[in-house]
Formats: structure tokens, sequence, C-alpha cells
């Protein structure tokens, strides 16, 4: 079943009619439908154009939280061949919320990471939401150096809200963990890709975004701080995140204009979570065309490259 987002309401109508009259016919044959089931389809289709036109940075927020949106194992299953994850840091523990391990890109060997919020309640549960734990960072930044010992393009997934919060993960050196898969991103003598497909949320996401290349999804938000927590210190009311949305610059199209990612992955009207295959397919694209470009670069150019990189955000504006 299609779950609506506030703003979907004029197409949540419509589709609801064709549905009536869909199973009103299943139980009067007699009952010619295709007509009107076509004129409302072209009406639902025009009116989920031009909401998905306008969409303010709030609402793009909610697109990019929408509960069935494809996550990072719908990606590796429809890219991924050979998928081996592996499990633990060899520290302290495993974390879910951090997948990581080996497989093959299109055959070439590769190594992935990222987020995996779940689907369900069980699952949410089961990877935290995608809000991972010291042990998860510590766990990439195993699979990072293992990257780099066998030459493998690392590719990185992110989708969470930020790192986790909680009294344990703190203990256990949360903002340290975060700073070593940061640093160990940008040590990388391989090239790395970072692709938001969700929320870019803190220090959870950069851990794994710091690449070669970044890219978004087009209706992802990357910030540094969600906009519910950023009005509730800025503003001390979490009611002004729609405000705090705007202000926070926090969509694909303003992130590309500062220089602080390099290219934009389009999703249809309607977003990704109506059209997760079309979406993939043009995640395939993009990834082919980065290990394309930084084919037979030396060690040294991928790390200069990555260097200039982040150096150069903030210097045009």
């Amino acid at each position: 079943m299609q779950s609506y987002l506030d703003f979907e309401k004029p197409v949540a109508d419509l589709e609801g009619k064709i549905v009536e009259l869909k199973s009103l016919a299943s139980t009067d044959q007699a009952v010619s439908i295709d007509e009107e089931v076509n004129r409302l389809s072209s009406r639902a289709d025009e009116a989920l154009s031009e909401i998905y036109k306008r969409l303010t940075p709030w609402q793009k927020t909610q697109v990019a939280r929408h509960p069935q949106r494809p996550h990072f194992i719908d990606y590796v299953r429809s890219l991924i061949t050979e998928w081996a994850p592996l499990a633990g840091d060899r520290k302290f523990a495993e974390d879910p919320a951090v997948q990581a391990g080996f497989g093959r890109f299109n055959g070439q060997p590769v190594a992935i990471l990222g987020q995996e919020k779940g689907n369900s309640t069980e699952t949410r549960l089961k990877y935290n939401f995608g809000m991972a734990k010291p042990e998860g960072y510590r766990k990439a930044v195993r699979i990072m150096e293992m990257a780099d010992r066998f030459n493998l393009p690392v590719i990185s997934f992110v989708d969470t809200a930020g790192a986790y919060p909680g009294i344990g993960a703190e203990e256990r050196g949360q903002a340290e963990a975060i700073a070593r898969s940061t640093e160990k991103s940008l040590e990388l003598g391989v090239p790395n890709l970072a692709i938001i497909i969700g929320e870019g949320g803190s220090g959870g996401a950069i851990a794994i975004a710091t690449a070669n290349r970044v890219l978004m999804l087009e209706n992802a938000v990357y910030s540094v701080i969600s906009p519910e927590a950023g009005a509730s210190i800025l503003f001390r009311d979490a009611a002004k995140a729609q405000d705090m949305a705007t202000a926070q610059k926090i969509t694909a199209q303003d992130l590309l204009g500062f220089g602080v990612i390099d290219g934009i992955i389009p999703e249809p009207a309607g977003g990704a979570h109506r059209h997760a295959e079309t979406v993939i397919a043009s995640t395939r694209s993009a990834i082919e065309t980065f290990l394309s470009d930084f084919s037979g670069r030396s060690r040294l150019e991928v790390r200069e490259h990555r260097r200039e990189k982040f150096l150069a955000i903030g210097t045009s504006l």
C-alpha cells in the first residue's frame, strides 16, 4: 500500500478514487471504468508532477525520510553481486546500523559501506533506525583498511539521521570513532564514492561520506543537524523545523551550488519511493561513470584529488 505524505493529499484523493472504481468493477463486470480510470490517472500524474516541481526544503526532508524509500539493502541487492557482508569491529561488538563488506559491481571487486534504516518495526529496531554506534564506524574503518590494502574502490551509501547519541555510545568514544572514520576516508589511496540516498545527518553521515566524489539523490538532504534539532537550539521551538530547513540550505540543489557535493542523481516526479527501479538504474550509471573517471589514477593522484576537493569548498563564495 502506498504511503502518502501530507502535501501529497491531492494525489492521494485521486488515486483513492481509482482504487474505489477498480473495486467496484471487480464486483460488477458490466461496469466499464477504463475511460474514467485513465482520466483520473492522468490528473494524478499531473498533480504529482506539479507538487514535486516546487517542493520546499522541509518537504524534501519528508521525502528523504519516506518509509518506502529504497534503503541500503535495496541498492546492494540490485547493484552488487557476490555480496559478502562482514561483521564486528574486532574491539567491542557488531553494529547492524552500518553494513559493510565486499562484492562485485559489474564484475569489478569493490568495498561497500552504508547505513541501513530498516523498513518495518522489527528491522528498524534491529538496525537502530540507521543510527550507528562507535563499533559501526570502527567496522567501517576496518573495511576501508582492507579495501586500501587490496586496491579496491570504496562505495558508500549514506542514509542516517545521525550517529546514535546514547550514553553507552558516548562512553565508548562516539566522537573519536567518527573522527577516525573520516580520517581514514581522507587517507585512502583508492578512489571512494559517497551517495546520499536519503538523509545525510551530521557527523554520522560525513564519517563515510568524505569521498573523492559525493553525489546526492535529487530529494535527499545533507546537513550538520536535523531541522528539528536545529530549531530547538536556535529558535527554542522544534515546531519551527520548516523555517530551519530553509535556512540550513540542506537540499541537493543548494549544496551543489556551494560545492559541497559534486552531482545530483535525478528522481522522477513522486520520488524514489515510487520509482525505485529507475532511481537505482540512475545510481548504477553514476557509479559506472565514477569508476571510469578514476580508473588508472595513482594512489597519490587519488589522495590529492580528494584533498583539493575538500580544501576548495567555500573558497568561491
